[in-house]
């Protein structure tokens, strides 16, 4: 079975993510969330990685704070895609995971998206744009999406547009 995998490295990330969880469900697209650190459980990690690869798993999605490791971690023992969402909460309001997710050595990429809630939701529509490079009903969703969220926009410019003849 094809699915996303979503961790996070505490409890405190679980709101936000949770909004990632939100857009796969939207899209009927089937997904793991865990909760495992980098730093305070790295074997776990590893495991885990290792276990959900050979269950399926294409997209890793990992949302890690302050030093923010976890999508690295991920991304060192999987050549599956890994996209990071940096959290805010720290002293720097999530510019520092930003910087750590964003900063991979050559070699070990992790896509990485805005901090907190926006990259929550981008990293799971960016998951999905992956799985439907090779799933063409996916696609047709993403593609009816993106029209919906066209027509909403046009709707609400004409609920308050003023415009000369």
């Amino acid at each position: 079975m094809k699915f996303i995998s979503i961790i996070m490295g505490s409890k405190s990330d679980y709101e936000i993510v949770n909004e990632a969880a939100k857009i796969l469900e939207k899209f009927e697209v089937s997904y793991e969330l865990i909760i495992s650190s980098a730093h305070r459980s790295p074997k776990r990690t590893s495991e885990y990685v290792s276990s959900a690869e050979a269950k399926g798993a294409q997209v890793f999605i990992a949302a890690a704070g302050m030093a923010a490791h976890l999508a690295g971690a991920i991304a060192a023992n999987t050549t599956r895609p890994v996209i990071g969402i940096p959290m805010g909460g720290s002293s720097l309001s999530g510019v520092d995971a930003l910087y750590s997710t964003v900063q991979m050595p050559a070699g070990m990429p992790v896509g990485t998206v805005a901090i907190g809630k926006a990259g929550a939701v981008n990293a799971a529509y960016l998951a999905l744009q992956i799985l439907a490079l090779n799933d063409p009903v996916l696609d047709e969703k993403l593609r009816a999406d993106r029209d919906a969220k066209a027509k909403a926009v046009e709707e609400d410019s004409r609920k308050v547009e003023v415009l000369l003849a």
